[in-house]
């Protein structure tokens, strides 16, 4: 999965049924994407909070490459509409502090507070699996062939993957043909207490996290359906 910010809850669903969980940070910046935004919930609904970045002239940087726009000072600004949003929530003391701190540091890159985000999320749900980020691996491709060889670099022999990828990723003949598993991760977003009257899904995960404490995992786990075999049928061999 590609480093986001404030990740919601079914990425950390997908983080926990694995071993090892990619950070896809080698790939192109997409800054239409997830990468640099999130949203929180406020008494007027979603609020979306952007982090700036340095694009310009920079077309085909990839995701580790980007730089934060220091000049912006959003730092600060990010943490103050979180306190102010979540300050009445039941487990906002709790936490706060790590995400406050991780927030007022100076980053010079993107992926640098993303992944330290991704961590203290990883670590305050109570989630074992090993980060690691696709930028150390030495290996290049393209789409599923990357996949695979990302794969192959850590050992794996099945591969979970989000079910949006099946699109490119087509029938999956590559992941047959270099023995490892292919499965699509299916998600249905749980209800839980919130703030603000109706219910929000697909927010940060801090919103179950500042709402639900140490019962944040066990939530994200209700959510969790059946992963779906992404082999190809024999039938797709005989075309």
């Amino acid at each position: 999965m590609q480093p986001t910010y404030l990740p919601w809850m079914g990425y950390f669903d997908l983080m926990d049924q694995a071993d090892v969980f990619v950070l896809l940070d080698s790939v192109q910046f997409d800054k239409r994407s997830w990468q640099q935004r999130n949203r929180i919930k406020s008494p007027n609904g979603e609020l979306m909070l952007t982090v700036p970045v340095l694009t310009k002239g920079q077309f085909d940087q990839r995701i580790c490459e980007v730089k934060v726009d220091a000049s912006a000072h959003f730092y600060k600004e990010h943490f103050k509409s979180i306190r102010l949003n979540y300050a009445k929530a039941k487990y906002f003391k709790d936490y706060s502090q790590g995400l406050e701190k991780i927030l007022n540091k100076s980053h010079g890159l993107l992926v640098d507070m993303t992944i330290e985000i991704i961590s203290w999320l990883r670590n305050e749900l109570g989630i074992k699996t090993e980060l690691v980020r696709s930028s150390t691996l030495n290996v290049d491709d393209v789409k599923t062939g990357l996949l695979v060889k990302i794969c192959q670099a850590v050992g794996a022999d099945e591969y979970l993957s989000p079910l949006k990828s099946r699109d490119y990723i087509g029938e999956g003949e590559l992941f047959v043909k270099n023995k490892i598993k292919l499965l699509y991760h299916q998600y249905n977003h749980p209800q839980y207490t919130q703030l603000f009257g109706e219910f929000v899904s697909h927010l940060g995960a801090i919103d179950v996290l500042f709402n639900e404490g140490n019962k944040s995992l066990s939530i994200i786990h209700s959510g969790r359906q059946a992963s779906l075999d992404g082999s190809p049928k024999e039938a797709s061999f005989r075309r």
